[in-house]
């Protein structure tokens, strides 16, 4: 009894299935080792092959970063321990500082978690405390902001893991007049400056992030 066997870029072989050897001298004469590994493994199963394909889909999990920089409209839980009455939740103000109790304004623009605890630490070890320990988390993120061509345009709550599609999902959707595929993305450093790029609808979004959904031309 006689099989088949037939791969793209490859000459259909007709072997007896006891000519193993054979095939794979065919295979590894047109293809290298991995075609004659390829030719040999089994079939996948439809559900397998959809499930990986809806895997690489998927966009990349996104984490809180280490080195997230802090700014206005981010609020941050301060804890020190020891210390319970200087434990709380503390907004960013608009200049970029924590209005925090003993020390006064802290600079946080443009810090990291890991530097504000520093930061509050070196100043409360200023004759305020002996070793201070500090820990700041992020509670609340600033909103990142949807305008253009989508049905309700405005400030939407951050959260980890979102793209610009889920942004303008979160904003109503296009309108009729919107471009699909490309849009704007105004992103401020650091220090305040801010740059506007074209981003896809797989762009990860980050707080503060601008999105403008084009209009397109007819």
């Amino acid at each position: 009894m006689q099989a088949v066997f037939c791969r793209p870029g490859l000459a259909c072989a007709h072997v007896a299935r006891a000519g193993t050897a054979a095939l794979l001298m065919l295979m590894l004469s047109n293809g290298g080792p991995a075609a004659a590994a390829d030719a040999m493994a089994p079939p996948q199963a439809p559900v397998v092959q959809l499930a990986q394909a809806a895997q690489a889909a998927l966009p990349p999990a996104t984490a809180p970063m280490d080195d997230y920089q802090l700014s206005t409209s981010d609020r941050v839980r301060v804890i020190v321990y020891g210390q319970p009455e200087m434990t709380a939740e503390y907004a960013i103000n608009g200049a970029g500082e924590v209005a925090f109790p003993l020390i006064g304004r802290v600079k946080a623009n443009g810090l990291t978690t890991t530097q504000l605890e520093q930061a509050i630490a070196t100043k409360l070890n200023e004759g305020f405390l002996k070793d201070a320990s500090v820990s700041v988390e992020v509670t609340q993120y600033r909103p990142f902001y949807v305008v253009g061509e989508v049905r309700t345009p405005g400030s939407y709550p951050f959260v980890w893991g979102m793209s610009v599609i889920n942004a303008v999902a979160l904003a109503g959707g296009f309108t009729y007049r919107a471009k699909e595929n490309d849009f704007y993305l105004l992103r401020a450093d650091k220090d305040g400056r801010k740059t506007r790029m074209s981003v896809k609808q797989d762009t990860p979004v980050l707080p503060g992030d601008v999105i403008t959904v084009r209009e397109r031309w007819f």
